[in-house]
């Protein structure tokens, strides 16, 4: 009898565990998210704030700009090859609001930008407003119809 019963109490018992852990991915994602952030030492975090601020704060650079779209992820990466087709999109419909801008993970110059971001996953999307701040962070792949509601929110046009 319990040779019969034993397979489906462990069937069970792993689909109760994979209901419950993509159930909380999200705040599983926050929780890593905000320990790669903690990695930073201050040393970081103050370069690589100056450098999102000389690169990406259009209000003080100069530049036409309105959003940064960061795209984190890396070559070889499924859901990040398919990403590709959105950040061209992005780029060719928005040329002169959107500045995309895809920084590989497995590179070394991107590795203090993924602690500054607290980047966990791959893909991650990271809007920044004109003035270098984020606004709107997505992990995993996202249309760009998606992201276009996102840029095209009232609250984004006025600030």
């Amino acid at each position: 009898m319990i040779k019969k019963i034993f397979p489906w109490i462990v069937f069970v018992l792993l689909f109760a565990l994979l209901i419950i852990g993509f159930s909380m991915k999200d705040s599983t994602n926050n929780y890593l998210s905000e320990l790669m952030k903690n990695q930073a030492s201050s040393e970081i975090t103050l370069s690589e704030k100056a450098l999102i601020d000389s690169l990406y704060n259009y209000s003080a650079n100069g530049l036409k700009y309105e959003i940064t779209f960061l795209e984190f992820g890396a070559t070889g990466c499924a859901a990040c090859k398919r990403m590709e087709s959105v950040m061209e999109e992005f780029q060719s419909k928005y040329p002169n609001r959107v500045n995309v801008v895809f920084l590989n993970i497995l590179l070394p110059e991107s590795q203090n930008l993924m602690k500054l971001y607290g980047i966990a996953a791959i893909p991650t999307q990271v809007l920044l407003n004109k003035e270098g701040k984020e606004f709107f962070r997505h992990t995993g792949y996202i249309s760009t119809v998606e992201l276009e509601q996102e840029i095209n929110k009232p609250e984004i046009q006025n600030y």
